[in-house]
């Protein structure tokens, strides 16, 4: 599935165990030599919900959150309530489009998380140009740039270099953002997968901060590469989703021809 071009293989093991090793996560995610993705999404079950969400990025590492996948998910399997290492997500399926609730945002340093204290509403950092970004969780940790035009940003240069920074000791998602004709033009380097055509929790995150710097008003709409979403967000209240998700196509694989 995909949800505006942000791919997923999606593999349901609620009623049989699937183990995922980072090696196996990389092996299925290889547009060469696997099925290819950005992350690996396994359904099991859960006691709490309707059932848990787990996702390993395309370099074998696991990972709180993803809106993309969660409206994904919702559509598949009619599920309305998710349990993930992000929090408990909420979703619903409308036809055309999945509207999801992904929970609160996080602004304290140590819940993004920072090595250090410092001011998370513009982190006293810069990277070649790219300065002063807004840091907050919303079930992965992100930085928004706000930028004259993110088209001219070099991501796939700097992107590596924010994310692995010391200062993000999880690693941290890159997002650069420009609010223009009242729309948000939003680029996202995602730790562990690299730019991708869409990130919903990238577009969560810097319309929450456009709205936080009164930039805009909610509701957001947040163009990317690979479509639009439409966030809403009022302070106190959870962060609400939607757009899109698609169904490519199932099949079943042999795992002894990833080896």
């Amino acid at each position: 599935m995909h949800g505006l071009g942000n791919d997923f293989v999606i593999v349901d093991a609620r009623a049989e165990p699937f183990d995922v090793s980072p090696e196996l996560a990389r092996a299925i995610a290889d547009r060469r030599t696997g099925v290819g993705c950005d992350q690996l999404i396994v359904l099991e079950p859960s006691e709490t919900a309707d059932l848990r969400m787990r996702i390993w990025n395309s370099d074998g590492g696991e990972v709180e959150s993803c809106g993309n996948a969660t409206r994904c998910v919702v559509q598949l399997t009619g599920a309305s309530r998710i349990d993930s290492d992000g929090g408990m997500l909420e979703g619903e399926d409308l036809g055309a489009e999945v509207e999801v609730s992904i929970g609160e945002p996080r602004f304290g340093w140590e819940e993004i998380p920072l090595a250090y204290a410092m001011d998370t509403g513009a982190l006293p950092m810069a990277w070649d140009g790219l300065e002063h970004p807004m840091a907050l969780n919303v079930g992965n940790p992100h930085l928004v740039f706000f930028v004259p035009d993110a088209r001219e940003v070099k991501l796939e240069v700097l992107g590596p270099r924010i994310e692995n920074d010391p200062a993000f000791p999880e690693r941290i998602n890159v997002n650069v953002a420009t609010y223009v004709h009242d729309r948000l033009k939003l680029r996202t380097f995602e730790r562990g997968a690299g730019e991708t055509l869409a990130c919903g929790t990238g577009a969560c995150a810097s319309a929450v901060a456009a709205i936080a710097t009164k930039r805009a008003q909610s509701p957001v709409t947040v163009d990317m590469t690979g479509g639009s979403l439409t966030i809403s967000w009022a302070p106190g209240e959870p962060i609400r989703m939607r757009g899109a998700a698609t169904h490519v196509f199932s099949g079943e694989l042999d795992l002894e021809a990833l080896q």
